[in-house]
């Protein structure tokens, strides 16, 4: 009797991994990769297993790399099985995918079955969620850019929105970097791009689209990640509201944040930007810095990505660009500025 597990598409797939266990049987470098916010990672091969059943693929045909296949996955069938015990729990059910939903996931859901445990199968694979996924991040939705210069408060702001009852991104936090030189600071390590986007998707999915979301306002890049182009796209169209506090505003948060970090990583931020700013500033930026007066640094730096960034404002279309005064560096009072600027806006 053939085995035929059950099988179901990409969305209705994510849906069910909020409440059953969700495996990942690619291996470790795919997994590391990319993968479904959530699983866990039980490959059927290590990364050099898969290279050697590849090859054989390409070189002998399929039989030939089945028969390899067995020899590796035999002798670790039992800790696999196990491995799957533990995670399906007492109900005893698991959600599979491979990359494409094929002979990987098969295999597994067939072994996990004979230890009594019930299998769905992502139809089409890691690569079905992934076509599924960017399609969402470019749906229409009503999305309000928070921008500002730097030093303005933004991720607090939408903290303090979020409290208020509004629908947040927090791109940065994602990304796990704040989007200027000095952003992988006191970061953990950046996901890849692909993944990335897996977890806005995410974090997206528990919004609601007929309300409006925040996000922050952001390049094409927040350090080495990709903001998938769909979604960026939906955030150039966006209405943004900007806050603009001078520098001497910003000047105490920044010096709090940044104060805490040695003058060689500060130096090297510098440095990361020092076509940009130039000899001369980058000279005296670094000098401010080793003379511990980061303020002054601070204001070097902030000159450069305050052109910069009121560059950027002035090439999107006349109209979608709203200006807040914030004489105040309080995120909370700015919040609430925003939030009554956003009620005016119609979508």
């Amino acid at each position: 009797m053939s085995f035929n597990p059950a099988r179901t598409g990409a969305g209705e797939f994510i849906e069910l991994s909020s409440s059953v266990p969700l495996v990942d049987v690619r291996t470790p470098s795919e997994f590391k990769k990319g993968h479904i916010p959530g699983a866990i990672n039980i490959p059927l091969f290590n990364d050099y297993e898969r290279g050697v059943v590849g090859t054989l693929y390409k070189q002998q045909g399929r039989l030939h790399a089945i028969m390899k296949g067995l020899d590796i996955v035999g002798p670790k069938m039992s800790d696999l099985l196990k491995h799957g015990l533990k995670v399906a729990g007492n109900n005893k059910k698991l959600l599979l995918y491979c990359w494409r939903g094929g002979s990987r996931s098969e295999s597994m859901a067939w072994l996990f079955s004979n230890g009594g445990i019930e299998c769905i199968l992502l139809e089409g694979g890691y690569k079905a969620y992934r076509n599924f996924i960017l399609a969402e991040l470019g749906r229409s939705r009503k999305m309000i850019v928070l921008g500002g210069l730097t030093g303005s408060g933004k991720t607090a702001i939408l903290h303090e929105l979020s409290g208020m009852g509004e629908q947040v991104i927090d791109l940065e936090g994602i990304a796990c970097h704040k989007g200027s030189a000095f952003g992988s600071l006191g970061q953990a390590e950046q996901p890849g791009s692909e993944h990335f986007a897996n977890l806005l998707f995410e974090a997206l999915k528990t919004t609601r689209p007929e309300q409006r979301v925040f996000v922050e306002d952001e390049s094409h890049n927040i350090g080495s990640v990709n903001i998938p182009q769909n979604f960026f796209a939906l955030m150039k169209q966006s209405r943004v509201i900007a806050l603009m506090p001078e520098i001497k505003i910003r000047l105490p948060r920044l010096r709090k944040e940044y104060g805490v970090y040695g003058a060689d990583q500060l130096i090297k931020s510098v440095e990361k930007i020092s076509r940009k700013l130039g000899g001369d500033n980058t000279s005296m930026a670094i000098e401010a810095i080793r003379t511990n007066n980061l303020g002054r640094a601070m204001e070097i730096v902030l000159k450069y990505y305050d052109s910069t960034y009121r560059y950027c404002l002035s090439q999107r279309p006349e109209g979608q660009v709203v200006f807040i005064d914030s004489p105040s560096d309080d995120p909370c009072e700015n919040a609430l500025k925003v939030k009554m600027l956003a009620d005016k806006i119609a979508y």
